[in-house]
Parts: C-alpha cells; sequence; structure tokens
C-alpha cells in the first residue's frame, strides 16, 4: 500500500500540447525529432525500465504527500498504454473521431493505483506498451496524417499523436528517476 495514500494530490489540469511545438524542461524529451519509424522502438524504451523501478523496495513509497509513487506512476504509465492504443486505433479507423475526457486522477483513485501489486503491474505495462507499440509499428505511411480531436478541442495527427504519448512515456521515467534511453 502507498505509504501517504490519504494525503491529497493536486490534480494535473495541464494543457500539455505544447510539448509538441518545443523540448520538455523537466524531462528534455524533443517530441519534434522523433521520426514515424520511430515511435514504436520508443514505446518500448521508455516502457522497459519500468520493470527495474517496480522491483525497488520502495516502489509504492511517495517521494512526498503531493507526489504519486513509482508504483503509481507505473499503474498511470500502463493505463496511458492501453488508452493510447484504443485511441490509436480510433484514428486509423474512424474518419477524424472525436476522444472524450479521460480523468487520470480519478483513474488513479477509482483503481486504486497505490494498492496494486508492483509484480502483476510491471508484467500488465509490458503486455500495455508492446500491444501499442505493435499498432505503432503497424501504421502504414499514409496513415501519419489521418486526424482526431480531443475533448477539449486539441488536434491530432497519427505522428502527432504518438509523439504526445511519447512524452508521456518519457517524462515519467524521468519522474522516478530514470534517465531517458
Amino acid at each position: 500500500m502507498t505509504e501517504n495514500a490519504d494525503a491529497a494530490l493536486v490534480p494535473d489540469t495541464k494543457d500539455w500540447t505544447w510539448v509538441l511545438e518545443r523540448p520538455c524542461p523537466d524531462c528534455g524529451f524533443d517530441p519534434r525529432a522523433v521520426a514515424s519509424d520511430d515511435i514504436a522502438r520508443l514505446v518500448t524504451a521508455f516502457t522497459d525500465p519500468w520493470a527495474s523501478v517496480l522491483e525497488r523496495p520502495d516502489a509504492a513509497v511517495r517521494p512526498d504527500p503531493a507526489t504519486w509513487s513509482p508504483l503509481e506512476y507505473a499503474c498511470h504509465v500502463r493505463d496511458v498504454c492501453r488508452l493510447f492504443e484504443e485511441r490509436l486505433e480510433g484514428i486509423l479507423t474512424q474518419d477524424d473521431p472525436t476522444f472524450g475526457n479521460w480523468d487520470q486522477d480519478a483513474t488513479a483513485v477509482a483503481e486504486r493505483y497505490g494498492e496494486q501489486e508492483p509484480a502483476t503491474v510491471s508484467a500488465q505495462l509490458r503486455e500495455a506498451a508492446a500491444g501499442l507499440a505493435d499498432r505503432f509499428a503497424g501504421v502504414e505511411d499514409v496513415a501519419w496524417s489521418r486526424t482526431a480531436t480531443r475533448s477539449d478541442g486539441a488536434r491530432f495527427t497519427t505522428l502527432s499523436f504518438g509523439r504526445y504519448g511519447l512524452h508521456d512515456l518519457a517524462h515519467h521515467l524521468v519522474d522516478v528517476g530514470v534517465a531517458l534511453p
């Protein structure tokens, strides 16, 4: 169980789409430098380190009451991979789909991220990341320009959607003290 689990976290309500225009000053990742052919490989590169992170004896301990534990971040990354695979499928099979809102903070509470078993989360994350990487690896050249809209009006192409997702994966590695591969 996550230490400090009763502490209220401050919800993240930032619009992170700005990372598509410039490097992230917090993690150093520059999505603009990622080619479509690199996305599947980078999904794997940015998720493989989680197995080691989840083996840490303090994986379920929050560094402070307002910051997720590595376990909670890993659950989030697992769910991001699942959500992005689902949404990628929508981009590739529907004409300009609109994605509903996903409240990551409500999901963390409802799914009790801090109480999940690290070994189980590790296996689930590996499976979710493999599914996302495989789906991106199968995107045909003409499909990289297909579009989608998020519920807040943010617009994505398949390529920018992939880059946006990679930033999330990269950023959370840095959040738990892992250098980007």
